[in-house]
């Protein structure tokens, strides 16, 4: 597993998110809307996984709604739906 630590971005014009591991100085720009992405909070560790991918089968909880969207577990809210998401059993 890598030492690197990684963050979730999030553009405020199309309101994606993408992780990725960030450096003091790096900057993200959307190519679709050319909004920079900023951080808004670091990607919890999960445990022992062989897998780095933020959505791997390892790193992913469904969220509920109607929809029944695979999020990732370190979500507050359900980027499908708004809902906020019920804390995950065990992470």
């Amino acid at each position: 597993m890598s030492e690197s630590q990684k963050f979730r971005l999030r553009s405020a014009g199309y309101k994606r998110d993408i992780v990725a591991s960030v450096e003091e100085g790096d900057k993200f720009v959307d190519r679709e809307s050319g909004t920079e992405f900023v951080v808004v909070g670091e990607v919890l560790p999960v445990g022992p996984t062989s897998s780095e991918l933020p959505w791997s089968e390892q790193n992913l909880r469904v969220c509920g709604c109607s929809r029944e969207q695979l999020v990732q577990k370190d979500v507050n809210d359900c980027p499908y739906c708004d809902r906020r998401i019920p804390a995950a059993e065990s992470l």
